[in-house]
Protein backbone atom coordinates (compact mmCIF):
# COMPACT_ATOMS: atom_id res chain seq x y z
CA UNK A 1 0.00 0.00 0.00
CA UNK A 2 2.90 2.24 0.65
CA UNK A 3 4.20 1.49 -2.86
CA UNK A 4 1.09 2.82 -4.69
CA UNK A 5 0.77 5.77 -2.29
CA UNK A 6 4.63 6.58 -2.93
CA UNK A 7 4.07 6.18 -6.99
CA UNK A 8 0.73 8.42 -6.64
CA UNK A 9 2.23 10.81 -5.32
CA UNK A 10 5.29 10.42 -7.81
CA UNK A 11 2.79 10.97 -10.39
CA UNK A 12 0.70 13.80 -9.31
CA UNK A 13 4.12 16.01 -8.61
CA UNK A 14 4.75 15.09 -12.49
CA UNK A 15 1.31 16.20 -13.50
CA UNK A 16 2.05 19.64 -11.52
CA UNK A 17 5.49 20.17 -12.87
CA UNK A 18 4.05 19.35 -16.53
CA UNK A 19 0.60 21.83 -16.25
CA UNK A 20 1.67 25.12 -17.05
CA UNK A 21 -0.14 28.11 -17.95
CA UNK A 22 1.45 29.27 -21.60
CA UNK A 23 0.75 32.55 -22.66
CA UNK A 24 1.50 34.31 -25.93
CA UNK A 25 1.68 37.13 -27.88
CA UNK A 26 -0.48 37.56 -30.93
CA UNK A 27 -0.54 39.58 -33.70
CA UNK A 28 -3.15 39.47 -36.23
CA UNK A 29 -5.29 42.05 -38.11
CA UNK A 30 -8.85 43.70 -38.69
CA UNK A 31 -9.23 45.71 -42.34
CA UNK A 32 -5.32 47.70 -42.11
CA UNK A 33 -4.88 47.92 -38.86
CA UNK A 34 -2.63 45.76 -37.13
CA UNK A 35 -3.79 44.45 -33.20
CA UNK A 36 -1.41 42.84 -30.98
CA UNK A 37 -3.38 40.14 -28.50
CA UNK A 38 -2.49 37.91 -25.71
CA UNK A 39 -3.32 34.27 -25.77
CA UNK A 40 -3.47 32.12 -22.32
CA UNK A 41 -3.92 28.26 -21.67
CA UNK A 42 -2.99 25.21 -19.52
CA UNK A 43 -0.89 22.96 -21.54
CA UNK A 44 -1.72 19.95 -19.03
CA UNK A 45 -5.68 19.86 -20.75
CA UNK A 46 -5.84 17.83 -23.74
CA UNK A 47 -8.06 17.81 -26.68
CA UNK A 48 -10.14 21.24 -27.50
CA UNK A 49 -11.88 23.06 -24.85
CA UNK A 50 -14.09 25.96 -24.58
CA UNK A 51 -12.75 29.85 -25.81
CA UNK A 52 -13.15 32.68 -23.76
CA UNK A 53 -12.99 36.06 -25.42
CA UNK A 54 -11.47 39.26 -22.84
CA UNK A 55 -12.31 42.42 -23.91
CA UNK A 56 -10.51 45.18 -22.53
CA UNK A 57 -11.60 48.24 -20.60
CA UNK A 58 -10.80 51.62 -21.37
CA UNK A 59 -6.95 51.40 -20.89
CA UNK A 60 -6.75 48.92 -23.44
CA UNK A 61 -4.76 45.33 -22.79
CA UNK A 62 -2.75 45.85 -19.48
CA UNK A 63 -1.69 43.09 -16.86
CA UNK A 64 -5.21 43.32 -15.52
CA UNK A 65 -6.70 42.12 -18.63
CA UNK A 66 -3.60 39.59 -18.57
CA UNK A 67 -4.20 38.20 -15.20
CA UNK A 68 -7.64 37.58 -15.66
CA UNK A 69 -7.13 35.31 -19.81
CA UNK A 70 -4.63 33.23 -17.14
CA UNK A 71 -7.48 33.13 -14.90
CA UNK A 72 -9.62 31.74 -17.21
CA UNK A 73 -7.12 29.43 -18.38
CA UNK A 74 -6.40 27.85 -15.01
CA UNK A 75 -10.39 26.99 -14.87
CA UNK A 76 -9.33 25.14 -18.52
CA UNK A 77 -10.51 27.50 -21.06
CA UNK A 78 -8.63 29.19 -23.74
CA UNK A 79 -8.75 32.55 -23.09
CA UNK A 80 -7.80 35.84 -26.10
CA UNK A 81 -7.56 39.46 -24.31
CA UNK A 82 -8.69 41.21 -27.96
CA UNK A 83 -7.44 44.47 -28.89
CA UNK A 84 -9.57 47.05 -29.42
CA UNK A 85 -7.75 49.91 -30.21
CA UNK A 86 -4.15 48.61 -32.48
CA UNK A 87 -0.90 47.53 -31.35
CA UNK A 88 1.05 50.50 -29.92
CA UNK A 89 -1.47 52.12 -28.97
CA UNK A 90 -1.99 51.91 -25.15
CA UNK A 91 -3.23 55.18 -23.19
CA UNK A 92 -1.02 56.08 -20.43
CA UNK A 93 -3.16 59.09 -19.11
CA UNK A 94 -6.83 58.92 -18.34
CA UNK A 95 -7.70 61.61 -20.97
CA UNK A 96 -6.12 59.43 -23.90
CA UNK A 97 -7.68 56.44 -22.46
CA UNK A 98 -11.29 58.80 -22.56
CA UNK A 99 -10.13 59.67 -26.48
CA UNK A 100 -9.73 56.19 -27.81
CA UNK A 101 -12.72 54.96 -25.68
CA UNK A 102 -14.78 57.72 -26.68
CA UNK A 103 -13.72 57.02 -30.20
CA UNK A 104 -14.41 53.56 -30.72
CA UNK A 105 -18.10 53.90 -28.68
CA UNK A 106 -19.28 56.69 -31.28
CA UNK A 107 -18.68 54.13 -33.77
CA UNK A 108 -20.19 51.08 -33.37
CA UNK A 109 -19.49 49.71 -36.28
CA UNK A 110 -15.77 49.61 -35.99
CA UNK A 111 -15.68 48.46 -32.49
CA UNK A 112 -17.71 45.50 -33.82
CA UNK A 113 -15.11 44.76 -36.48
CA UNK A 114 -12.65 45.35 -34.15
CA UNK A 115 -14.17 42.52 -31.30
CA UNK A 116 -14.89 39.97 -34.25
CA UNK A 117 -11.65 40.43 -35.51
CA UNK A 118 -10.43 38.85 -32.04
CA UNK A 119 -13.21 36.59 -32.18
CA UNK A 120 -12.05 35.00 -35.29
CA UNK A 121 -8.32 34.98 -34.08
CA UNK A 122 -9.94 32.82 -30.97
CA UNK A 123 -11.61 30.92 -32.99
CA UNK A 124 -9.35 29.40 -34.96
CA UNK A 125 -6.77 28.60 -32.48
CA UNK A 126 -6.39 24.53 -32.65
CA UNK A 127 -7.10 23.87 -29.20
CA UNK A 128 -10.50 25.75 -29.03
CA UNK A 129 -13.91 23.82 -29.87
CA UNK A 130 -15.43 26.74 -32.34
CA UNK A 131 -18.70 25.20 -31.02
CA UNK A 132 -18.53 26.59 -27.43
CA UNK A 133 -17.36 30.31 -27.57
CA UNK A 134 -18.09 32.83 -24.81
CA UNK A 135 -16.71 36.82 -24.36
CA UNK A 136 -16.73 38.90 -21.14
CA UNK A 137 -15.65 41.97 -20.86
CA UNK A 138 -15.24 45.37 -18.26
CA UNK A 139 -15.53 48.79 -17.91
CA UNK A 140 -15.55 49.56 -22.12
CA UNK A 141 -14.95 45.72 -22.49
CA UNK A 142 -18.59 45.29 -21.25
CA UNK A 143 -19.93 47.89 -23.31
CA UNK A 144 -17.68 45.95 -26.33
CA UNK A 145 -18.73 42.18 -25.57
CA UNK A 146 -23.29 43.37 -25.71
CA UNK A 147 -22.15 44.84 -29.23
CA UNK A 148 -20.45 41.68 -30.10
CA UNK A 149 -23.88 39.72 -29.26
CA UNK A 150 -26.10 42.69 -31.03
CA UNK A 151 -23.53 41.85 -34.40
CA UNK A 152 -25.07 38.23 -34.39
CA UNK A 153 -21.53 36.37 -33.27
CA UNK A 154 -21.81 32.73 -32.64
CA UNK A 155 -21.62 32.35 -29.11
CA UNK A 156 -22.66 30.38 -26.27
CA UNK A 157 -23.28 33.84 -24.19
CA UNK A 158 -21.74 37.16 -23.31
CA UNK A 159 -20.80 38.70 -19.88
CA UNK A 160 -20.63 42.23 -19.02
CA UNK A 161 -18.86 43.42 -15.66
CA UNK A 162 -19.93 46.85 -15.33
CA UNK A 163 -20.19 47.48 -18.39
CA UNK A 164 -22.59 50.25 -20.19
CA UNK A 165 -25.35 49.11 -21.34
CA UNK A 166 -25.96 51.46 -24.22
CA UNK A 167 -27.08 50.91 -27.67
CA UNK A 168 -27.77 53.79 -30.29
CA UNK A 169 -29.84 51.22 -31.99
CA UNK A 170 -31.76 48.85 -29.54
CA UNK A 171 -33.41 47.13 -32.76
CA UNK A 172 -29.80 45.47 -32.84
CA UNK A 173 -31.34 43.21 -29.87
CA UNK A 174 -33.11 40.91 -32.68
CA UNK A 175 -29.44 39.79 -34.13
CA UNK A 176 -28.41 38.35 -30.48
CA UNK A 177 -27.93 34.60 -30.26
CA UNK A 178 -26.49 33.83 -27.04
CA UNK A 179 -27.36 34.85 -23.38
CA UNK A 180 -26.66 37.80 -21.68
CA UNK A 181 -25.26 38.04 -18.28
CA UNK A 182 -24.65 41.62 -17.28
CA UNK A 183 -22.86 42.47 -13.65
CA UNK A 184 -23.74 45.58 -12.31
CA UNK A 185 -22.70 48.09 -9.46
CA UNK A 186 -26.04 48.77 -7.84
CA UNK A 187 -24.43 52.52 -6.99
CA UNK A 188 -22.37 53.06 -10.28
CA UNK A 189 -23.18 56.93 -11.00
CA UNK A 190 -22.06 56.06 -14.42
CA UNK A 191 -25.05 53.43 -15.04
CA UNK A 192 -28.02 56.03 -16.55
CA UNK A 193 -31.70 54.86 -15.00
CA UNK A 194 -33.06 55.47 -18.67
CA UNK A 195 -30.13 53.02 -20.49
CA UNK A 196 -30.90 50.29 -17.57
CA UNK A 197 -34.10 50.26 -19.00
CA UNK A 198 -33.87 50.57 -22.27
CA UNK A 199 -31.57 47.98 -21.94
CA UNK A 200 -34.18 45.92 -20.26
CA UNK A 201 -36.64 46.71 -23.04
CA UNK A 202 -34.21 45.92 -25.75
CA UNK A 203 -33.44 41.99 -24.15
CA UNK A 204 -37.23 41.19 -23.26
CA UNK A 205 -38.37 42.77 -26.77
CA UNK A 206 -36.08 40.73 -28.61
CA UNK A 207 -36.75 37.52 -26.60
CA UNK A 208 -33.37 37.22 -25.72
CA UNK A 209 -32.24 34.72 -22.52
CA UNK A 210 -30.53 37.55 -20.81
CA UNK A 211 -29.93 38.09 -16.52
CA UNK A 212 -28.86 41.40 -14.56
CA UNK A 213 -27.13 41.11 -10.98
CA UNK A 214 -26.57 44.17 -9.08
CA UNK A 215 -24.60 44.33 -6.28
CA UNK A 216 -25.03 46.55 -3.20
CA UNK A 217 -22.51 49.13 -2.28
CA UNK A 218 -20.47 48.64 -5.59
CA UNK A 219 -19.91 51.36 -7.90
CA UNK A 220 -17.98 51.35 -11.25
CA UNK A 221 -14.80 49.45 -11.85
CA UNK A 222 -16.05 47.20 -8.99
CA UNK A 223 -13.60 44.30 -10.09
CA UNK A 224 -10.75 46.63 -10.42
CA UNK A 225 -8.18 46.55 -7.76
CA UNK A 226 -6.33 49.72 -9.69
CA UNK A 227 -9.77 52.01 -9.15
CA UNK A 228 -8.47 52.34 -5.55
CA UNK A 229 -10.89 52.16 -2.56
CA UNK A 230 -12.80 55.36 -2.44
CA UNK A 231 -16.17 54.44 -3.44
CA UNK A 232 -16.93 58.63 -3.89
CA UNK A 233 -15.13 59.21 -6.58
CA UNK A 234 -17.92 56.44 -8.53
CA UNK A 235 -15.13 54.61 -9.48
CA UNK A 236 -13.33 51.98 -6.36
CA UNK A 237 -12.86 48.31 -6.23
CA UNK A 238 -14.90 46.21 -4.11
CA UNK A 239 -13.42 42.78 -3.08
CA UNK A 240 -16.80 41.21 -2.51
CA UNK A 241 -18.20 42.38 -5.62
CA UNK A 242 -15.44 41.19 -7.27
CA UNK A 243 -15.46 37.60 -5.61
CA UNK A 244 -19.32 37.05 -6.21
CA UNK A 245 -19.46 38.45 -9.74
CA UNK A 246 -16.75 36.35 -10.83
CA UNK A 247 -18.47 33.48 -9.52
CA UNK A 248 -21.19 34.20 -10.55
CA UNK A 249 -19.34 34.07 -14.45
CA UNK A 250 -18.13 30.74 -13.74
CA UNK A 251 -21.94 29.21 -13.01
CA UNK A 252 -22.81 31.04 -16.02
CA UNK A 253 -20.18 29.17 -17.73
CA UNK A 254 -21.16 25.89 -16.32
CA UNK A 255 -24.36 26.40 -17.76
CA UNK A 256 -23.82 27.44 -21.39
CA UNK A 257 -20.90 24.79 -21.58
CA UNK A 258 -22.49 22.06 -20.72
Amino acid sequence: MKQWITLFLALMGTLSVHAKIITQIVEYTQGDATLEGYLAYDDSFSGKRPGVLVAHQWLGVTGYERQRAEQLAQLGYVAFCADLYGKGIRPQTLSEAAREATRHKTDRTLLRARVNAGLDELRKNERVDSGRLAAIGYCFGGTTVLELARSGAHLAGVVSFHGGLDSPSPADGKNIRCKVLALAGADDPFQKPEDLSAFEQEMRRAKVDWEITFYGGAVHSFTQPMAGSDPSQGAAYQEQADRRSWAAMKMFFAEIFR
